[in-house]
């Protein structure tokens, strides 16, 4: 009985997007991470409700620190979208230009989240609103810390001779991820500097 052979060593050993199981990985981490805020979200609007001190302890927030993170985080938006395309087209050159940028920007989200949590009204051992506080921004900071951190090995790397084929997914897989960061900030960021002063 003659079986059929088919000469695979010509494909690609990497791809990009859904087609690949790291990119599954880091949809289903997204997936997680953000039923982990919706809970957080859901208690710190539970206790709002019913909790009869909350109106008392939800002290405003200053917003100076947490505006001018905002703005660079969104702003962020732009050069991640650039990584994401310059990955797809392979274009060494132009990755690794961004690369150091978003690393940048990265190091400066990491010093403004500092400077946020140094400005706080409320410890967190104060009460439940202290507590919510700073376990909502805490798990955000993390998230940045994180990526930050993976965009800093991924620079590095590009400036090696590792800096080929799979490598281009992994950074477009970074760059998907980052727009996950961003988003999840935004409902903590009216949640946590807006409500309160409704």
């Amino acid at each position: 009985m003659a079986r059929s052979v088919i000469d695979v060593s010509g494909l690609p050993t990497y791809a990009f997007g859904s087609r690949v199981t790291p990119w599954w990985g880091t949809f289903s981490f997204c997936l997680l991470e953000g039923t982990g805020f919706a809970l957080g979200i859901g208690g710190y609007l539970y206790l709002a409700v019913t909790n009869s001190h909350w109106a008392k302890d939800a002290v405003p927030l200053n917003l100076v620190w947490s505006a001018v993170f905002t703005i660079v985080l969104v702003a962020s938006t732009i050069p991640n979208f650039l990584i994401k395309r310059a990955a797809m087209r392979e274009n060494l050159r132009s990755v690794r230009v961004l690369l150091l940028a978003m690393s940048s920007v990265g190091l400066v989200l990491v010093v403004l989240r500092i400077m946020e949590f140094s400005v706080l009204p409320v410890r967190w051992s104060d009460n439940a609103y202290g507590s919510f506080v700073w376990l909502l921004l805490g798990l955000h900071g993390v998230h940045v810390l994180t990526d930050v951190a993976d965009t800093l090995v991924l620079t590095v790397l590009m400036f090696t001779r590792h800096g080929t084929g799979k490598r281009f997914s992994d950074a477009e897989d970074n760059a998907f991820y980052w727009y996950f960061v961003v988003l999840s900030w935004l409902p903590l960021y009216a949640l946590l500097y807006w409500l309160p002063r409704l």
